[in-house]
């Protein structure tokens, strides 16, 4: 009896201790973590820059037999370079380009048999690449460029005209691209446009040369 008795004691006393609000702690709800999912940025992207490109030409055929040097052109060019590509994924990608080249007054030198002449040269060029792309950090990538470009070029020297077939080869480059956003970044890059043998038609008559093009380009692109 007396066993019931503190039972019964004991139990009233838990429960006038759970009224009064004892230190017992309610159950409370688990708190669930919902993470923030931000949209992803698609591979497609389009980007200009400014830059110079570099332009040398050199008379392989003249003087005959000898030994001095005949270069015509050795000059940077101002130019503006339009882009778009597409990433597959961060480690590679495709790209076209397309550099307008500004007009400039250029000296189109005869090199050591001296005797230069002012000239207007224009050089546009294109250039299509494979872009493998290796991202050093989230923010900073560094790439190379390795595909197939062609350029135009073009000077005038006081109505004596200077013309060539649109040079075409295996262009290269290599670059760094840091993302402020998801979406802008800035670009640095150097790209090899031409390097070969050409002739040139000059007044009607070939010469064979050898011609180089390359480009520093410095600019900004987005993705979509």
């Amino acid at each position: 009896m007396k066993n019931i008795v503190l039972s019964a004691v004991a139990v009233l006393a838990m429960s006038s201790f759970a009224v009064a609000g004892g230190d017992i702690a309610p159950v409370e709800e688990p708190i669930v973590v919902v993470e923030e999912v931000m949209p992803s940025t698609g591979g497609l992207y389009l980007g200009i820059a400014y830059g110079f490109m570099n332009t040398e030409i050199t008379d392989t055929t003249y003087p005959l037999g000898g030994t001095l040097e005949n270069t015509w052109l050795d000059e940077d060019f101002s130019s503006i370079m339009l882009q778009a590509g597409y990433d597959f994924n961060q480690y590679v990608g495709i790209e076209g380009r397309y550099w307008f080249g500004l007009e400039s007054d250029s000296t189109l030198g005869r090199g050591d048999l001296g005797g230069n002449i002012n000239a207007d040269v224009t050089v546009d060029a294109w250039g299509v690449y494979v872009k493998p792309m290796y991202p050093v950090s989230d923010a900073f990538t560094v790439y190379a460029l390795l595909g197939y470009a062609g350029a135009d070029i073009e000077i005038d020297a006081n109505n004596f005209t200077y013309t060539t077939d649109s040079v075409d080869g295996f262009s290269w480059g290599l670059g760094a691209e840091y993302r402020f956003t998801d979406a802008v970044g800035l670009f640095v890059d150097y790209v090899s446009v031409y390097d070969d043998d050409e002739d040139f038609i000059v007044n009607g008559g070939d010469v064979n040369t050898e011609a180089t093009i390359s480009a520093f380009n410095i600019g900004v692109n987005y993705r979509f």
